[in-house]
């Protein structure tokens, strides 16, 4: 942290670095809510209203009654109890009340901080940008579970993979724009000599948001109930029907072999590349921070291969699967940590 940091974009950032947990606590509980098959079972959309959950027994049944009219209970709960529906149900909520709140937890402290003149007059739009995308996402969330509350109660995994990338953007945008705030004075010589390596961190930063996309597909497809073996599929290195659809674009979002297929490239490029990068950046004679979150970034390659291939194998148990999904927006934030860093060392 740079020791010219003022009082008040320290707070700032404190604030921001909060919001960026919660954000992470709710990629997770998305992630529990998906799995656990809680998605559909609030099937309408009161942003104010929708803050309380039943409170008595007649409050339940009209809830639970609301629900058996949709598709999902039709076809796939049609046996399910009151209890049953309860389970379901909290997960659901406690989702989207940590959305309502994440919006609260931004709101108060932002208009404080305007009222009070705190806010640089450059930060003020991103700040904006931000809650402005936060509404966004709570619409993208809308439109997500109004795709599985037709016919096939099922989401769709391209508005699953929307939703979630627009949660993983904010995240790390906020993360930036914090890292900012607390590593305000940049050494151009040393931006400069850092150029390469930070074009290079930036390209990883990306490769990682789209594996966690293509992670994305794989939920929205169950892809990970199939094929649970590694490093073969069906006893391949290639798998057969890669691209048996068509158009042949389809396949890299519909056809379950070619999403799984391609989470593990990716992945596995990512096992190749962070290494390679890690090895050349420490080095390089960067800082102390730095060469800390480049072994951050590297133990949480490591953690994250370890997770996704146990997820696999085990044929993906809740708590395994949300923690793979955890473990993607850590090594997330240690790749945006040194992509930031690289633009520069602060000045000492």
């Amino acid at each position: 942290m740079s020791p010219y940091i003022n009082t008040n974009n320290k707070h700032i950032a404190i604030w921001l670095l909060v919001c960026c947990a919660t954000i992470f606590a709710m990629i997770i509980l998305g992630g529990v809510t998906r799995l656990t098959g809680s998605g559909l079972s609030m099937v309408q959309w009161e942003p104010i209203m929708g803050v309380l959950p039943p409170l008595n027994q007649a409050e339940w049944e009209e809830t639970f009654l609301l629900y058996q009219q949709f598709p999902e209970y039709k076809l796939k709960n049609f046996a399910m109890s009151l209890d049953e529906f309860k389970s379901i149900f909290w997960f659901e909520y406690g989702h989207r009340l940590l959305g309502r709140s994440i919006g609260i937890i931004f709101l108060l402290p932002f208009l404080f901080f305007l009222v009070k003149g705190k806010i640089e007059r450059t930060l003020t739009p991103k700040l904006i940008a931000m809650f402005v995308l936060g509404g966004l996402q709570g619409l993208m969330g809308w439109y997500m579970v109004k795709s599985g509350l037709v016919s096939d109660p099922h989401v769709s995994q391209y508005r699953l993979t929307a939703h979630l990338g627009l949660a993983i953007v904010i995240y790390a945008y906020m993360f930036w724009v914090a890292l900012d705030l607390l590593y305000p004075d940049i050494d151009e010589n040393a931006r400069n000599s850092n150029r390469k390596l930070g074009q290079l961190s930036l390209i990883i930063s990306a490769i990682i948001f789209i594996t966690a996309l293509s992670g994305g597909f794989v939920a929205g497809t169950r892809a990970g109930f199939a094929f649970n073996t590694f490093p073969l599929m069906d006893g391949r290195l290639i798998p057969v029907g890669l691209f048996e659809l068509s158009p042949v674009w389809r396949n890299f979002f519909e056809n379950i072999v070619t999403v799984q297929f391609d989470h593990r490239v990716l992945a596995t490029l990512l096992f190749l590349v962070i290494p390679a990068f890690w090895w050349t950046a420490r080095k390089s004679q960067q800082e102390s921070h730095i060469i800390t979150g480049l072994h951050l970034l590297l133990a949480a390659l490591a953690l994250q291969l370890v997770l996704g291939i146990s997820t696999l194998l085990l044929v993906v148990p809740v708590a395994l699967a949300a923690a793979h999904q955890a473990g993607a927006i850590i090594l997330l934030t240690a790749s945006v940590f040194v992509s930031h860093q690289l633009r520069g060392r602060t000045v000492d």
